[in-house]
């Protein structure tokens, strides 16, 4: 970590970024100490403001979501303090929050889930666009068990107001284009909103085009040790038999994509509240880095392809061969519709009623180098929502409702190792406040039952599950907070650490061609249980603030896909495994108004974070982010913005068992934006620097760091019309 002193010293640049994502309404160039406004956080039923709970948050939004928002959700969220980013290339990047991800993370879209396939493996992309969010908000530890018990690492609600939630006096929207030079990436994105009468509309659609991604030097990375001697011999033949495929330097092949997306919504508008309907249609082709699937590198390395004298073997045959040659692309395709019902004093005691209903029609085809089709995913389900705000009984104010889903969960073709699932889930909940002149208690009780029905098992699956939690918030001075927080989650297993592979004996096990592994689940997985503390201290003051938050999770029967070092036809098993588990953490934030010059304002901020996870047995538990701190600065006036940003990444040493190290690094970035005001409309003018030294990046979350680095040096520029 010696790199990171001299980088903060060095930080001395101006800074604000402007992405193409969200569109505002008007641009607020005013300093921060007279324009902050504390965001309302619509996950939360009580639409409480940032400041009125205990429970840790992230939000993005404005400017700075604008800043970050990316083609990954993952991506978008991964340089926030405690939150990363498992990139499988650049067409997928899945959150890791606390060093949690996949079932432990849920993604929602306006309030209910995503309903994809990103926890069925980590190369399925999450079936949300930052792109056109207006807001994304991040709750984590006790609060996530409003949308579920098994959130355990935190819930993601990607905001888009789809089905608008007021009546606009005017027509908004805007029209935005950027490109980026380290994947050749174009962007378009527009956004209208209005409304005649009584009703409101909703219009915003985008389209996505990019090229293999562009990294410094090679993409395999050098000076891995093999497992085994024996793969020497076999490495010197594949490099004389293969050598014009190893010369390829400065891109990651088959990275390419494009995706593109339409929604329409609208809502009717009555004296205590609205009804709305929405309707959106996305569709995303990407292709898969070529070192992830067969005949390329697995997550271990062993870089070789299938020679001939694996064809002929038990468990080498036409599934493990021939037919998946090639690279491998998905092509996904997603329809959602959205109903929303919002009601004011609905019944006597009940000050808002909220109701939500969403039918997901998903599926994604992955189609290999052939052109054939080796594995379709679909998930089709339908998800019910209730939310009850009770009025305020004394110093007490809550939300109890219920949350219901059925769906069938099906992956087909020669390739499939997950079987055909129906499946259903039932919650209740309920959350109380208790306010004094100085304190905020928090109360949560929720219930889960689940039930898991797969094609090839005898019988139907059941878990139930109950998770509480509580917290206290204490006003000790008008400027200084500290919470505490409790809380004990439970989660039942998902369907793919059920049930991959299932049935399938060693020598027939179905290599997932895409992530050239063997997955095998265990269908006598228990329900996982999490114990955690949090503490945070929080401070803020004429637009500067400053927080620090440090967690503990006390895991009974850890649910983690281990690799266990055995391989079929170079290709390595992973296998779905219980153990107890402990994680410890801490993240902080800061940004402070350091003073005026030249008609703007300079700001700064420090942040970082840190998380480490041990199983029972001694290893580190795999996949974890390593220990990070950055810096920032920026001037901003009403005409022009500058920023800088700093982050340097630790190496991680902590890989665990038969997983590979990843080397530390640091990235910097900087930006210009200019607003141009015409009128009642603004042109943004903005350009951006990204891996200003085009660093090595590879990410200790991502299963493919040994053969799939991050973007090098690139730079983004573009323009945004707001009206």
């Amino acid at each position: 970590m010696s790199r990171f002193p001299r980088s903060v010293l060095a930080v001395a640049c101006a800074q604000v970024i402007l992405n193409q994502g969200a569109f505002a309404q008007q641009d607020d160039r005013q300093p921060p100490s007279e324009g902050m406004v504390e965001h309302v956080l619509v996950t939360m039923p009580l639409h409480k403001e940032t400041a009125e709970t205990a429970l840790p948050f992230t939000v993005l939004t404005g400017d700075e979501l604008r800043r970050s928002a990316s083609a990954t959700i993952g991506e978008t969220l991964g340089n926030l303090p405690g939150i990363a980013s498992a990139s499988f290339g650049p067409g997928v990047g899945q959150p890791v929050i606390r060093g949690q991800t996949g079932p432990r993370v849920r993604v929602l879209q306006n309030g209910t889930t995503s309903a994809d396939a990103s926890k069925a493996s980590q190369d399925h992309a999450n079936a949300v666009e930052a792109l056109l969010a207006n807001s994304v908000e991040v709750l984590r530890g006790p609060s996530t068990l409003l949308y579920g018990g098994g959130a355990i690492g935190g819930v993601v609600n990607v905001l888009d107001n789809r089905i608008p939630t007021a009546l606009p006096e005017e027509p908004t929207g805007g029209l935005s284009y950027s490109h980026d030079t380290a994947s050749s990436m174009d962007v378009l994105v527009g956004k209208v909103e209005g409304s005649a009468g009584n009703f409101a509309f909703h219009l915003d659609a985008m389209y996505r085009d990019f090229d293999d991604l562009e990294i410094p030097g090679m993409a395999e990375l050098e000076g891995i040790d093999d497992h085994d001697d024996d793969h020497d011999d076999h490495d010197e033949d594949h490099d004389e038999e293969h050598g014009d495929e190893e010369e390829v330097s400065g891109i990651v092949p088959n990275t390419g994509g494009e995706a593109s997306s339409f929604t329409f919504g609208t809502s009717y508008h009555f004296d205590k509240g609205f009804v709305g309907l929405s309707v959106a249609r996305l569709e995303n082709e990407y292709g898969l880095p070529a070192g992830a699937h067969a005949h390329g590198h697995d997550d271990e390395d062993h870089d070789e392809d299938h020679d001939e004298e694996h064809e002929d073997e038990d468990h080498g045959d036409e599934d493990h061969g021939e037919e998946e040659e090639g690279d491998i692309t998905l092509d996904m395709e997603q329809t959602r519709y959205d109903a929303l019902i919002h009601w004011h004093d609905l019944a006597p005691g009940i000050e808002v009623a909220r109701g939500f209903l969403t039918y997901t029609d998903y599926e994604h085809a992955e189609i290999e180098g052939s052109g054939e089709v080796g594995t379709t995913y679909s998930n089709e389900s339908i998800e019910g929502r209730l939310e009850l705000v009770h009025k305020r009984f004394g110093n007490f104010d809550g939300v109890f409702g219920l949350q219901a889903s059925s769906g069938e969960f099906s992956a087909v073709g020669e390739e499939a190792f997950i079987p055909t699932t129906d499946y259903q889930e039932f919650g209740l909940f309920l959350v109380e406040d208790y306010h004094t002149e100085r304190w905020i208690y928090e109360l949560g009780l929720r219930y889960d039952h689940e039930e898991r029905d797969p094609s090839t098992f005898s019988g139907s699956q059941s878990f139930n599950s109950f998770s509480a939690s509580g917290s206290a918030l204490w006003n000790f001075q008008e400027d200084w907070q500290f919470g505490a927080a409790l809380s004990r989650s439970e989660r039942a297993p998902s369907i793919e650490e059920l049930y991959s592979n299932l049935g399938n004996d060693f020598d027939d096990l179905v290599l997932h061609a895409a992530t050239n592994a063997y997955e095998i689940g265990d269908p006598d997985l228990d329900t996982e249980v999490s114990q955690n503390i949090d503490l945070s201290l929080r401070w803020s003051s004429g637009g500067s603030y400053a927080s620090v938050q440090v967690y503990y999770n006390d895991f009974a029967d850890f649910i983690n896909l281990v690799n266990t070092g055995v391989e079929i036809d170079e290709s390595p098993v992973r296998q779905f495994v219980q153990e107890d588990a402990e994680f410890v953490g801490i993240e902080f934030d800061s940004e402070f108004v350091v003073g005026s010059m030249a008609g703007g304002f300079w700001s700064v901020g420090v942040f970082g974070d840190m998380t480490r996870g041990e199983l029972d047995s001694g290893e580190d538990v795999p996949r974890l982010p390593p220990l990070r701190l950055g810096a920032r600065l920026a001037w901003e006036s009403e005409r022009l913005s500058l920023w800088t940003r700093v982050l340097d990444a630790d190496e991680q040493d902590r890989a665990g068992e038969n997983e590979t190290e990843t080397p530390g690094y640091t990235r910097w970035d900087a930006g210009v934006e200019y607003h141009l005001p015409m009128g009642e409309q603004n042109l943004n003018m903005f350009l951006m620097v990204n891996n200003i030294t085009d660093e090595e990046i590879r990410l200790s979350t991502s299963f493919l760091r040994n053969v799939a680095p991050e973007a090098g040096f690139g730079v983004e520029a573009g323009l945004r019309f707001v009206f």
